[in-house]
């Protein structure tokens, strides 16, 4: 597999591990400066897919903690939950068994997504056990893959990024996510195995690129659940930086107990315990997506 292939039409250059004296924030690691000033966009918002097929890899723990960490730093966010299970949708304490419309009517249906919008700590729009069916109910539709990017169009003025969480598959939803997105950020737990579902991604991405989404990037990939303490995990890590140079973010997701904690109490983790180092991973990767490139 080419890092060229996965990346999209503008990759970046350059790559390998960071140098022994890189010892700033993972945001200068990239050519930032150390304080991002964060400034908002000006046009329609920046729309991000999170997306694996594999479960398990923190896509949900990472579209949730990123979209408020981007909230903290002054910018309007949604979260478009995609994923059957609600998994982001509870994680802001809501039931997806209780809403009366879900992403599931704006997909099939095709009511105005403001309708499916609740307000938290980031506004949610929300799934329900409903998206299990949405890939045969939608199966006759026409546009079917374009559904959900036709959907955003309501808002997309009204935020500065849209952060979509999907499902663990690269069926219908995802391929709406991926259509509707203009980068995609690919967490990936520090295991072999995991890291072998990177060649599914990047033949579903090219097929969307040729098909729906020519303008689609990766804006990095994200090694999560690390435990320091395993050779594994190290080789792990080594072997993406070597495959991907730069797309690798310098941003490290490490394990940690609350991260299964603070969905229990309906928050992200940087509102469950702000000062941790979970939290902080967080802002770090935050202030790394808003400084790339700038």
């Amino acid at each position: 597999m080419k890092p060229e292939d996965l990346v999209g039409p503008n990759p970046k250059k350059g790559g390998g591990k960071p140098s022994k004296d890189e010892k700033s924030s993972p945001a200068k690691k990239r050519g930032a400066t150390e304080h991002a000033s964060s400034p908002k966009n000006k046009g329609p918002a920046k729309v991000i897919a999170f997306a694996n097929q594999k479960g398990g890899v923190a896509k949900t723990t990472t579209a949730l903690n990123l979209a408020v960490a981007f909230k903290e730093s002054g910018h309007r966010v949604l979260a478009v939950d995609m994923d059957p299970q609600g998994n982001l949708t509870m994680s802001q304490g809501v039931d997806p068994d209780k809403v009366d419309k879900s992403m599931f009517d704006v997909l099939v249906h095709r009511i105005p997504i403001s309708e499916v919008i609740v307000e938290r700590e980031i506004d949610v729009a929300v799934a329900s056990i409903d998206l299990a069916g949405a890939e045969i109910a939608m199966s006759t539709q026409i546009g079917r893959e374009r559904a959900l990017q036709k959907g955003l169009d309501e808002v997309r003025d009204d935020y500065d990024f849209v952060c979509i969480d999907t499902p663990p598959s690269l069926g219908l939803l995802t391929v709406n996510a991926l259509t509707a997105a203009d980068k995609v950020i690919v967490p990936v737990q520090c295991e072999y195995l995991s890291m072998r579902g990177l060649v599914q991604l990047q033949n579903t991405l090219q097929m969307i690129r040729e098909n729906l989404n020519p303008g689609v990037e990766i804006e990095g990939i994200l090694p999560t659940m690390l435990d320091a303490r395993t050779v594994h995990a190290k080789e792990a890590v080594e072997i993406l930086e070597e495959n991907f140079g730069e797309l690798v973010f310098k941003s490290r997701i490490r394990k940690a107990i609350k991260f299964a904690e603070a969905p229990v109490r309906g928050t992200s983790v940087i509102k469950y315990d702000p000062k941790s180092s979970a939290a902080g991973a967080y802002r770090d990767l935050a202030e790394e997506v808003l400084t790339h490139g700038s």
